[in-house]
Formats: structure tokens, sequence, C-alpha cells
């Protein structure tokens, strides 16, 4: 192979796939090998419901797709950006209406540049994939999850907290420690504090008064929580950001995960606690049944 031959990595999987995936505005199913998102996991990303109703929190997703370009200083221009993701076609309506599945999508920084360093950058590079909707057992949502502890812990960070960023190997590591007999993993960070789940957010109930961790130092600020978040105060039920331990979560009247593929999942099960169905968690199932068909 010529030293200047450039190798390229295949992206598309056309099992699962109802649309093909575009690159950059364009069909594509080839990545350059020297992309830093797979180097250096330089970009972040987003993952967005298709229901019947449509792309789910859209706008929620693309606040925080640009709030993670702009906290890792990734040059782009942002209308241009937006055209070519807006113009997906697995985020239109077919002529039979809104395909049910997930659109995925991944901002790097683009090729080149070998090194931590960001000179020579070609970029960014925008992936636009369709994929299938994860098919989940209605009685997760009905009845309730099991949930695990896991050791992994997650690292503080200001800079990166909040925002869907590439480096999700603690949750990779975290998601190996459980198998078939739990839905979920409760995740700390290094001091102790509970943060997240491992692919959700999470609110808890104490004394008719809702809570859900806040997110300054590590965690994803879900727009799924987010919009959550204005539903209760709306109607009259405040929710406050604040730390929360393993004691806050084991003693809570009624917990539940929420993000914006499955909907609201109540924890029915952590360790020796079991809890019943709260009126909390029915209420956000409602509202998103209602807004969104989850």
């Amino acid at each position: 192979m010529a030293p200047t031959e450039r190798l390229y990595l295949s992206v598309s999987n056309a099992k699962t796939e109802s649309y093909p995936t575009w690159i950059n505005g364009q069909q594509c199913d080839q990545l350059p090998v020297n992309d830093r998102g797979l180097a250096y996991g330089d970009g972040v990303f987003e993952t967005i419901r298709i229901s019947q109703q449509g792309p789910v929190l859209f706008q929620g997703h693309m606040q925080r797709l640009q709030e993670g370009l702009q906290r890792l200083a990734i040059e782009h221009d942002w209308p241009l950006l937006l055209s070519q993701i807006e113009s997906y076609p697995g985020l239109q309506p077919s002529p039979r209406g809104f395909i049910n599945g997930v659109v995925k999508i991944i901002v790097t920084r683009g090729s080149g540049g070998r090194g931590y360093g960001v000179l020579n950058v070609a970029g960014p590079t925008c992936i636009v994939s369709f994929h299938e909707a994860p098919q989940y057992p209605a009685e997760y949502a009905r009845n309730g999850v099991d949930v695990f502890h896991c050791q992994t812990r997650l690292a503080q960070d200001a800079m990166l907290a909040g925002i869907k960023h590439l480096n999700r190997l603690s949750q990779v590591m975290a998601r190996q420690e459980w198998h078939a007999d739990f839905q979920e993993g409760l995740m700390q960070d290094t001091n102790g504090n509970v943060i997240e789940g491992v692919f959700s957010n999470v609110f808890i109930i104490k004394d008719e008064k809702l809570f859900t961790p806040k997110l300054d130092l590590c965690g994803v600020n879900g727009v799924m929580r987010q919009w959550l978040m204005q539903q209760f105060q709306s109607q009259g039920y405040p929710v406050v950001e604040t730390s929360v331990t393993l004691s806050h979560f084991e003693l809570a009247d009624e917990c539940f995960f929420c993000n914006s593929v499955f909907g609201i999942w109540p924890v029915k099960c952590f360790g020796n606690r079991h809890w019943p169905v709260g009126k909390h968690t029915r209420l956000a199932q409602q509202w998103a049944q209602a807004h969104w068909g989850l």
C-alpha cells in the first residue's frame, strides 16, 4: 500500500438500518481510520428516538450537541451542521409517517493531526445513522426494573460534565458488571455520590419532594431529564438538583430512571430494598406517553 493511500472503516449496518448512513450530508458508509473520534474519542454524540410523533426532544438534543461542540472547542459551522442533520431522511416522515427507530448523530473533530494537538485536522466529521428501536419488555415500564449497584465509578471533570462526549469507557465497564437479572445499573462518582444510571438519569422522591443528582462534576444532562424537570415544575412539583448519597437513594419513597429512548422506568428493586410504583413515576409516564408515545 502506498504511504499516501487512505484507509477507510465501514460505519454501516445494513441488517438493521432502514435508511443509509450519511457522512457530512452525503450518503456514505466509510470513515477514514485517522478520524479523531476513533483515535481519541474526540467528539460528541446524540441518540434520538423516532416515535410515531416524530423525533423525541429534537431541539433539546441539538442544544446539547451544540454545547458539547463548543465545550470541546471543535470548530464548526453550526447552521451548516444543523442543516445536514435536519435533512437526514430518518428524521423526516415517510409517506406512511415516521418510522419507529433511533437516529444516532456523531460529530468528531475530523481526520488527521496525529497526536493530541489539533493542527492539520480536516473536519468536523458528522455521521448520522438509523437503527432499529430497542425492544424492551412492557413490564419494565409497568412494574419496574431491578437495579444493579455498579462498582465502576465516574471520574469528576467539570469541563466534560453534562455533555455526551465520545469517551464512554466507564459506562462500558459498568455495563459488563451485570447480566440478565438486572435491567439498569446505578453509578456513583469517585466521592460516592449517586450520579445516574449506566444509560439513564435518575429521580428520587422523598416526603412528596422530588430530587435528582446535580451534574456539575460528571454525568450526562439527559434531555428527558431536563424535560421532566420542566414538566414537574410547571405542574407545581419543584425538583431539587442536589448531592444524592446511596442512603438517600435507598431510603427514598420511590425512584425512577429516564431517558429519551425508553421513557420512564420505575425502580422495583435495589439490593434488599423494594418499591411499589409511585404516583410521581406514573405521572411522568403519563406525560411521556401523551407527548412522545413512550
